[in-house]
């Protein structure tokens, strides 16, 4: 790469907006890489050299939509080729904390973006893309752009920003696919809402609380402890007869006695 974008808008006004994400992350490398950007009336913008591998950093000072002006004349000037230039920016599409590294493609509305591939005349220009999150209205999306992002998108962005800038100086040094790989399979902070449902949810091990049974009707007594097997049927008791088994009852031989014809065919 020899020439790196930051894309935003001028002045104090638009300094902390969503739309200015690309100025923070080249300031933030030029901060940390002690490259000193100094206003350049000819390119129309601030520009400093990155001492360690001769990369011109730039941060347009036209308005957003007239980018690529800036981009145009200093890619003339020093003959570098849209495939050696690389547009830091915001990215609707991707919430805040993700961030991407593309080559070429549409620009998808983005007006900075538009202009730059206008200008140099090619899309074939790389591009870091730092995800902002979406309004979820489209109307609604010149106003988004246009303000600051809660403190928690901030703090995903400049997440996104600290992992994009572990990889620069792999770009830097032309393994871009190297750069690729080592960003996009690194593991991303969850987003603002993930984060916000985990803190609600309940801590693991927790016991969850069952349902309380309600016994029906017929149920409501319970079950007495040992309960007995069902009870089969059995007869009556018959009254015990206190004569002996095999003898004769006391009436019987009584009667016997008075009347001898009483007798029972066979008995003496």
């Amino acid at each position: 790469m020899k020439l790196i974008v930051g894309l935003g808008n001028p002045g104090d006004r638009y300094q902390a907006t969503r739309h200015n994400a690309g100025f923070w992350l080249v300031e933030r490398f030029a901060a940390e890489s002690h490259t000193v950007l100094r206003k350049d009336a000819k390119f129309q913008a601030l520009v400093g050299r990155h001492e360690a591998s001769g990369a011109w950093l730039l941060l347009p000072q036209n308005f957003m939509n007239a980018s690529g002006r800036p981009v145009q004349m200093l890619a003339s000037f020093f003959k570098i080729a849209p495939a050696d230039i690389l547009v830091i920016h915001d990215e609707l599409d991707f919430p805040p904390g993700a961030v991407r590294i593309k080559q070429g493609g549409g620009v998808a509305g983005h007006n900075g973006l538009k202009d730059i591939a206008a200008r140099i005349g090619s899309h074939n220009f790389w591009r870091v893309r730092l995800g902002i999150g979406h309004p979820g209205d489209r109307h609604a999306v010149t106003d988004y752009v246009l303000h600051k992002p809660s403190q928690e998108d901030r703090a995903a962005i400049d997440d996104a920003i600290g992992r994009a800038l572990g990889v620069l100086p792999q770009m830097l040094s032309g393994d871009v696919q190297g750069a690729m790989l080592k960003l996009h399979t690194a593991p991303e902070p969850p987003p603002a809402a993930a984060k916000a449902e985990k803190r609600e949810s309940p801590a693991p091990g927790a016991a969850k609380a069952r349902p309380r049974r309600v016994a029906p009707a017929a149920e409501s007594a319970a079950p007495a402890a040992n309960a007995a097997e069902p009870e089969v049927a059995r007869p009556a008791p018959q009254p015990e007869s206190k004569d002996k088994p095999g003898k004769p009852g006391r009436l019987g031989s009584l009667l016997r006695k008075l009347l001898p014809d009483s007798k029972k065919p066979g008995e003496k």
